[in-house]
């Protein structure tokens, strides 16, 4: 059986909702996290339990993927109960909830459990979901 890897674009408030879906559950490290300012870009990296086959019906041993989450065009980043300087802390994933602004401007809340929040600024939505392995 060939494995496919994910890969997500979202482009919209609904592409939001099915890649906030696909992430449900996932886990990272607040190590796995980057603001890139200068090139507008936020990147995590979470393991991702593997919706997809559970609803296909398919059981492998490692339910769980690496994965890159990429926003672009990103104005700003903001986070709440999140310490930064505990690099080997984890965040368990929650959703993703989006709004926009009447600036135009759209606002990405990633919510974690225990109450902790990124919040992404961004021109557009342009979201990327993008298996590793």
């Amino acid at each position: 059986m060939v494995v496919k890897n994910l890969k997500l674009i979202a482009k919209t408030e609904e592409d939001i909702k099915v890649v906030s879906a696909h992430l449900q559950d996932s886990i990272l490290s607040v190590a796995d996290i980057a603001n890139l300012k200068k090139n507008k870009i936020f990147l995590m990296q979470l393991n991702r339990f593997m919706w997809e086959d559970v609803e296909k019906g398919v059981f492998r041993k490692n339910k769980r993927i690496r994965t890159i989450l990429k926003f672009e065009n990103v104005i700003k980043v903001n986070s709440k109960n999140i310490n930064q300087l505990k690099k080997d802390k984890f965040l368990d994933f929650l959703t993703i909830e989006t709004n926009q602004m009447p600036d135009k401007n759209y606002e990405m809340n990633i919510v974690f459990a225990g109450d902790s929040v990124i919040k992404i600024v961004s021109e557009v939505i342009e979201v990327t979901l993008d298996d590793q392995g």
